[in-house]
C-alpha cells in the first residue's frame, strides 16, 4: 500500500464492514461458527462443507464474508493495520480450520481461505490475532481431553 496512514475512506470501509456484521442472518451465522463450530478433526471440518450439513449455510456465509473483506486488505483497498485492528474476528474461524487447511486445499479447494491466511501472515495485527486465537483454541482442546 502506498500510503502510510489510514484516511477517511478506510474509516468508511471499516464502518461498513462492521454494519454488515450486525445484519440478523449474519449475526446468527457468526454465532453458529464462533460458538458452536469446534472441529476436532479433518473429517469434522470437511463435514461442514457439505450442503446437507445443518451448519453449512452459516459456514459459507461467514467464511465467504471474511474472505471478501480480507481480500480488500490483501489488495490494498484499505489500510491493512488499521482495518485489522477492528476486524480480527474472521481469524477466529481461520484459526479453527487452519490445522486442516493444507489437506483441504489439496483435496477440495486450492484457494480456500487464502485471504484470511494472507492477513494472518502479512499484517502485524493479523499475526497477533492468529497467534492469540491458535493458543486459545489449543488450550481449550487440551482441557477438553
Amino acid at each position: 500500500m502506498s500510503r502510510e496512514n489510514p484516511d477517511h475512506h478506510d474509516a468508511q470501509l471499516v464502518l461498513q464492514v462492521y454494519d454488515l456484521r450486525r445484519e440478523a442472518v449474519m449475526r446468527e451465522s457468526r454465532n453458529e461458527m464462533f460458538a458452536k463450530f469446534w472441529p476436532k478433526s479433518y473429517d469434522d471440518f470437511v463435514a461442514i462443507t457439505k450442503p446437507d450439513n445443518p451448519q453449512n449455510r452459516a459456514f459459507r456465509q461467514v467464511s465467504g464474508y471474511w474472505e471478501m473483506v480480507y481480500g480488500m486488505v490483501k489488495h490494498g483497498i484499505v489500510h491493512p493495520e488499521y482495518f485489522m485492528e477492528a476486524n480480527g474476528e474472521g481469524l477466529v474461524l481461520f484459526s479453527k480450520i487452519q490445522p486442516h487447511l493444507e489437506r483441504f486445499r489439496k483435496e477440495m479447494s486450492p484457494t480456500a481461505f487464502q485471504n484470511a491466511e494472507w492477513v494472518a501472515t502479512n499484517t502485524e495485527t493479523g499475526k497477533r490475532f492468529a497467534k492469540m486465537f491458535q493458543e486459545r483454541f489449543s488450550k481449550m482442546a487440551d482441557t477438553a481431553k
